[in-house]
């Protein structure tokens, strides 16, 4: 199965790199929500979150900081994000896990349309319940 990032990593596609190391790669976003807007990607083939091991990403965290940094000093937004899409519901369209860093900027016009819930009296505690067992 083709993967546009392990083209990137293996030099079979080319990409603006912006930082690497030994584990993890970081370019522009050939689509960006805004110029400057920069992938960091595991140089392994994890396909989300919860595949990728904790070495990895810490390493990947690592370079998200360092990358985010170098975004508001080189560019000078007012903010930035951060974040990944995790599977085809959340987004999530090239299956290598990968953080997305965008710069964001006064008047962007880029709102995130949430729906807010209100937990029903009991609610909350259930689904606390069922995620806490799964720790536990």
């Amino acid at each position: 199965m083709s993967c546009i990032f392990c083209d990137i990593i293996s030099g079979k596609s080319p990409a603006e790199i912006i930082y690497e190391d030994d584990k993890v790669v970081s370019f522009l976003d050939v689509k960006p929500i805004h110029f400057g807007h920069i992938l960091v990607v595991p140089k392994g083939h994890y396909v989300d979150f919860l595949d990728i091991p904790e070495d990895n990403l810490l390493s990947l965290i690592h370079a998200t900081r360092i990358v985010a940094g170098a975004i508001m000093k080189g560019l000078k937004p007012d903010g930035y994000n951060i974040f990944s899409n995790n599977g085809v519901a959340a987004g999530q369209s090239v299956f290598h896990f990968h953080m997305h860093i965008t710069p964001r900027y006064f008047n962007d016009e880029i709102k995130f349309m949430l729906n807010l819930k209100n937990y029903k009296e009991t609610e909350m505690k259930k689904f606390a319940d069922r995620i806490r067992q799964e720790i536990q």
